[in-house]
């Protein structure tokens, strides 16, 4: 199983990036995919998932300004994020749970927001 991220790069802050992640080499479904994220000494957290049947959970930080989607022919999650602010900078991972396999992580992309 492999994951392919792209989309990453620096922006200034009110910008729009977008970012992609497909996962080759399934053998069983997918269930959830999702994007997290890892600023410099903080944590990695969960900024949006999207369930197989289309249900999405955000983070509070993001909603309203990312939109998380997903094209089940192409086994491949989106990050629509709009209106970016500085606190967004961040390495920004993909993440697939397959069934029966259990979760992938994404190699990451870094996002960049100048001020």
């Amino acid at each position: 199983v492999q994951l392919v991220e792209s989309g990453g790069g620096l922006v200034q802050a009110g910008g729009s990036l977008r970012l992609s992640c497909a996962t080759s080499g399934i053998i069983f479904s997918i269930n959830a995919m999702g994007w997290y994220r890892q600023a410099p000494g903080n944590q990695r957290e969960l900024v949006a998932l999207i369930t197989n049947g289309g249900s999405t959970n955000y983070a509070d930080s993001v909603k309203g300004r990312f939109t998380i989607s997903r094209d089940n022919a192409k086994n491949t999650v989106y990050l629509q994020m709009n209106s970016l602010k500085p606190e967004d900078t961040a390495v920004y991972y993909c993440n697939t749970q397959i069934a029966r396999l259990g979760d992938y992580w994404g190699q990451g992309t870094q996002v960049t927001v100048s001020s």
